[in-house]
């Protein structure tokens, strides 16, 4: 039997306690169809050796009743067999499925920063790749290594009832073939999780091409893509083949090993035949049971090398298990209670890494029900102080409060009932109108759906598609405009109605007439509610109630508008920019 090395079989452990123990009493039922696979299979040497010694004594009798028998035992194997597949897929296939479950419900309540560390793509690929190695590991080690265990036991102990001493030489060579398959078994784990993982990169710069298709054309990059893309699929090709041939090892090694083992019988047995120590029958029955007990050790001998892939896919899934997300709540959370809608910042500071910076003693105040707008160059710190609202992040020095209450001692699903956000970047899904509206709030009416799009200026446009509010998007809301998209994304957020709202650049991407619509629905939005707002064009925030002026991290100034320009400090310099350059975005 093929060894487990390293931390294969801890692994596997884990495995049957998570997932695979409920199925249990479904596995018990297929252990006993495989015990009668062995059982079936090693009662087949016994009787190729009763028919010759049959025919040697021409028992009629048994001459007679011999075939009954066999059909009797070869039918029992085959329903087992059928049995035992059926089963095992219904098991396999519904681990499998609970599995990527957990996986995704993982993902999608992880932080942001544990998603930034791979790309969209690279985590889809482990949904496909990692799972059909571990998939075809579930299958074998019922199909291989208990079925074919069971098998080897029932011939192995035909074997040895029929001759003892033949069977410990034909045992001899199993050390010799052993070794080789767990080294070789150790290299595929290596070898099999560098192809995964750059399986996964090649994926992510795939992804990253076709979505920037638009640059690449502008910029007459195809070749440079082109060349970038062969090189990754060369190096997984590579790997694969590195793969392939360790597997293409295994082969010849089990063949020349069972080749000997055969070999020395057929040498032992011929002379006690010709002796006359044994039958014909001895011998037949003998050379049989040894023959049939070849595929069950060969296939026991590809064995470690599906595990060892298997364990390295399995390494991955529970490595992205076994990370807690950062961002969690309190254990004596309360859900957050908003009076007014207070939104204040004490010395808030703030790091994505140890080295780098975002955000130093911020110290800000956004009354209830009021707009506090957001402005400075790129990089300044504006998008980082916004994600610390909802605790997209959390702060690293500080706090952030509502109405008093610190954002980290609130139950994360109050917090975010109790904002809403508009970016620049809108995620629609490739769902209806309908549905992504209703987004906002689940199990809201059509009624309340349609008075939604109304006071996000979008019912117009949604009426005159073909299929009204039952239109899908398509993927990222690629069938709808730019202007239509953000009017989607608008009535979501009216539809949500939370007290706070964050406005993050909603309105930089559009044309004049979007923007204008856009900026039409967000006014009648923002009436009444906090809200925090981004905006690189100073002309979009000049009525604010309050607009801060960051710089490297830190506000330098607040004030109005009119305040601020009569101090000729940053902001001032920001408007006279914009001004000068009135289409450069900063």
């Amino acid at each position: 039997m093929a060894r487990l090395r390293g931390d294969t079989a801890p692994l596997l452990a884990r495995l049957w306690r998570t997932w695979l123990y409920p199925h249990r009493a479904t596995l018990a039922v297929v252990l006993v169809l495989i015990a009668l696979v062995g059982a079936s299979t090693g009662l087949y040497p016994a009787l190729i050796k009763a028919a010759f010694d049959a025919f040697d004594r021409k028992d009629a009798a048994a001459i007679a009743y011999g075939p009954l028998v066999v059909i009797v035992v070869t039918a029992t194997r085959g329903f087992a067999l059928y049995g035992q597949t059926v089963l095992t897929n219904r098991v396999v296939t519904r681990v499998e499925a609970d599995m990527q479950a957990a996986l995704y419900g993982h993902l999608i309540e992880s932080d942001l920063a544990q998603l930034g560390r791979e790309s969209p793509a690279a985590l889809t690929q482990r949904f496909t790749t990692d799972f059909a190695f571990i998939k075809e590991a579930l299958t074998r080690i019922s199909t291989v290594l208990l079925r074919d265990i069971a098998m080897l036991i029932g011939l192995v102990a035909a074997l040895i009832w029929m001759d003892p001493v033949l069977t410990l030489v034909a045992g001899v060579t199993v050390p010799f073939v052993a070794g080789p398959i767990g080294r070789i078994g150790k290299k595929l784990r290596r070898v099999s999780t560098s192809t995964q993982e750059q399986m996964g990169a090649t994926a992510s710069l795939i992804s990253e091409s076709l979505q920037g298709a638009r640059v690449a054309k502008t910029y007459a990059m195809e070749a440079y893509l082109k060349g970038r893309a062969a090189q990754a699929l060369d190096e997984v090709r590579r790997l694969k083949m590195k793969a392939a041939n360790a597997r293409g090892r295994l082969d010849p090694l089990l063949e020349i090993g069972g080749g000997i083992a055969v070999a020395g019988v057929l040498v032992l047995v011929g002379q006690r035949v010709l002796a006359g120590e044994k039958t014909v029958g001895d011998f037949t029955g003998y050379v049989a049971a040894l023959l049939l007990a070849a595929q069950p050790a060969r296939a026991l001998g590809n064995l470690n090398a599906i595990l060892q892939e298997a364990a390295a896919a399995l390494r991955r899934y529970f490595d992205v298990m076994d990370e807690a997300p950062e961002i969690r709540e309190a254990p004596d959370a309360r859900p957050l209670t908003v009076s007014a809608g207070t939104i204040r910042f004490d010395g808030v500071r703030f790091r994505y890494r140890p080295d780098a910076p975002a955000l130093e003693g911020i110290d800000l105040t956004v009354p209830a029900g009021s707009v506090t707008a957001l402005v400075g160059r790129s990089g300044s710190g504006k998008s980082s102080l916004l994600n610390l609202v909802p605790r997209l992040y959390d702060v690293t020095e500080g706090r952030v409060t509502i109405d008093g209450q610190d954002v980290r001692a609130v139950t994360l699903a109050s917090l975010r009932a109790a904002v809403a956000v508009v970016s620049q970047e809108v995620v629609l899904f490739d769902d209806t109108i309908a549905r992504n509206i209703g987004f906002g709030r689940p199990g809201a009416s059509p009624a309340e759906i349609e008075a939604a799009a109304r006071a996000a200026a979008a019912h117009d446009f949604v009426a005159a598609l073909p299929e009204g509010y039952d239109f899908r998007v398509g993927p990222g809301g690629g069938r709808l405009s730019g202007g239509e998209r953000q009017r989607v994304a608008l009535a979501r957020a009216f539809l949500k109605d939370a007290p706070i709202l964050l406005l993050d650049e909603a309105t930089s991407a559009l044309d004049s007439e979007s923007e204008r619509l856009v900026q039409e629905a967000l006014t009648r939005l923002m009436r009444g509610r906090t809200t925090l707002v981004i905006a690189h064009r100073l002309s979009t925030v000049r009525d604010a109630d309050q607009i801060a002026v960051m710089e490297s991290g830190r506000v330098i100034e607040t004030g109005r508008h009119d305040a601020l320009l009569a101090a000729s400090g940053a902001y001032a310099r920001l408007h006279r920019l914009q001004l000068s350059e009135p289409a450069t975005a900063e």
